[in-house]
């Protein structure tokens, strides 16, 4: 079975039993380490693999042939993304995004559509140029003036200060104090031909796993980590993998519903049938 997830830590920690063949009865797993940029297009794709973590902001373009899981992906609070600029830059005006080049991860990411989304909000005039870049690269080219701002996920959260950045706005508190729900972030899915309702046994067996034996996959999670220190790696996982990872529960599909009805109001994405996300 063909799975593509990203090398950072959540996803490392929570697939490396089934990865390892510990998960018993699941099919042996030929993974794909990419970039949340790729794995969204893979999904879009006429042939993606079977199984893959792609950004909920990505839902309504593979709803036909991928079926979100209700397990293993990143949904939580006080883990959104982050703007990000110079701290030479003393105007922290969020108007200022209108006159600049903003670095994103991807176009079809959650952090781009909630940037979007607060933006609509904050940003009167409309953001600047949008430069697509992979998330590792955006920090340093924040700090050295590449782009004039950064919008970033993962373990920038506790790394931005010693690239000597500012944080502009936490998109994730601004999500929280305006629906009072938690940040959607990456979904896992399914082939709808595949038995689903397996594979998310398989995976929530992979994810019970991982809390019960937390050191068994630290050689692995660092392995992938991108020059992570351990206690950068740990804090990562701490934070992404929760109980929305084990079960997103109706809070959770709350929280996805949401993000994906104000997005299609506002002209960000298509439509979807929310009935299809169950």
């Amino acid at each position: 079975m063909k799975i593509a997830f990203s090398p950072c830590p959540n996803d490392t920690f929570v697939f490396h039993a089934w990865v390892h063949g510990l998960v018993p009865g699941a099919p042996q797993l030929d993974v794909m380490y990419a970039d949340i940029d790729v794995t969204n297009k893979l999904a879009a794709g006429s042939n993606g693999p079977d199984i893959l973590k792609i950004s909920y902001a990505a839902l309504p373009w593979v709803l036909s042939e991928y079926a979100l899981l209700p397990c293993g992906g990143a949904l939580g609070r006080g883990c959104g993304p982050l703007i990000l600029t110079q701290s030479s830059i003393g105007n922290q005006d969020p108007s200022a995004l209108s006159r600049g080049r903003i670095a994103v991860p991807s176009e079809r990411s959650t952090a781009y559509l909630l940037f979007r989304l607060w933006a609509a909000q904050n940003v009167p005039h409309g953001v600047g140029d949008i430069v697509i870049m992979p998330f590792h690269q955006i920090m340093p080219a924040v700090r050295d003036g590449e782009v004039d701002a950064g919008l970033v996920i993962h373990e920038a959260r506790f790394t931005y200060p010693r690239y000597g950045l500012t944080l502009l706005t936490d998109l994730g508190s601004w999500w929280e104090a305006d629906t009072g729900l938690p940040i959607p972030l990456g979904a896992i899915v399914a082939r709808r031909s595949l038995d689903l309702e397996s594979i998310a046994r398989w995976i929530r067996a992979s994810v019970e796993y991982a809390w019960s034996n937390p050191d068994a996959s630290r050689a692995y999670v660092l392995s992938h980590a991108q020059e992570m220190s351990p206690d950068v790696a740990q804090a990562h996982i701490d934070l992404y993998v929760n109980d929305f990872t084990a079960n997103l529960g109706e809070e959770g599909y709350a929280a996805v519903t949401a993000l994906l009805s104000r997005a299609a109001e506002e002209g960000l994405v298509p439509h979807v049938d929310l009935a299809a996300l169950r």
